[in-house]
């Protein structure tokens, strides 16, 4: 990644982070609820078996608290993200896979991480499912996101918090996964985490950066990838 490129998505996070520091959590919560209310009537979502979810922080992003509630209740397969060191030195320091929770009693005994979000214990992981280290697949993953737009030709496109733990696990996924269904993937966003056609507002990406499927809005709404951006579409039922 270029220099400029990296300057410019930082300054894109810190832009976001002064939107967002002025958004009450009344206005997080309700715009969460419609997206909770959006998925339960979102066929890919009805449809998926094996879902990624990620847990949410408490403040600045959309709530999925009531979402992986729902999936478990529906019985769903649920994988949540789990950080943990890769088992390659010459790797980056820490590394993504998913892993399932077992019910609502085991979501509901996650415990915070430094950032008050819920994470999984590393001495329970021998009873859960692992996508990336047990080879499970999934129907649908859910993505948070700093930033996210839809270009001239109909792709959209995520800013991520800078990490990279969810490129580096779909690119280790997708590697693996030649021949299985489509994972489609999906965003979660607060209105004011869309970015208008303005000039100044778009999220700056790379070869390596990769686009979604879709996204779901704070407002309800579904937004989809043009089937011509060369991204898969999905349709509400």
């Amino acid at each position: 990644m270029t220099v400029p490129l990296v300057a410019a998505k930082q300054q894109l996070r810190s832009l976001m982070r002064q939107r967002l520091s002025s958004l009450s959590q009344d206005a997080v919560l309700a715009q969460s609820r419609r997206i909770y209310e959006a998925l339960q009537d979102f066929k890919p979502y009805r449809d998926a078996t094996r879902i990624s979810i990620f847990l949410s922080m408490p403040t600045g992003e959309v709530q999925t608290d009531a979402i992986v509630r729902h999936a478990l209740g529906c019985g769903k397969q649920v994988f949540v993200p789990y950080l943990h060191k890769p088992d390659a030195a010459d790797g980056p320091a820490r590394v993504m896979d998913m892993v399932s929770l077992t019910g609502i009693h085991d979501y509901e005994s996650l415990r915070p991480d430094r950032w008050g979000i819920p994470s999984v214990d590393p001495a329970t992981l021998d009873r859960r499912r692992r996508v990336l280290g047990g080879s499970a697949e999934l129907d649908l993953m859910l993505m948070p996101g700093v930033a996210f737009d839809l270009d001239g030709a109909g792709r959209i496109r995520r800013l991520g918090h800078g990490k990279g733990f969810y490129d580096f696990f779909l690119n280790r996924y997708l590697a693996a996964a030649d021949g299985h269904p489509p994972l489609l993937l999906y965003g979660l966003a607060l209105t004011e985490q869309l970015l208008s056609a303005s000039p100044g507002e778009q999220v700056p990406v790379d070869l390596h950066d990769r686009n979604l499927h879709g996204l779901i809005l704070g407002s309800g709404q579904l937004r989809e990838a043009s089937s011509s951006s060369g991204t898969q579409s999905t349709v509400m039922a």
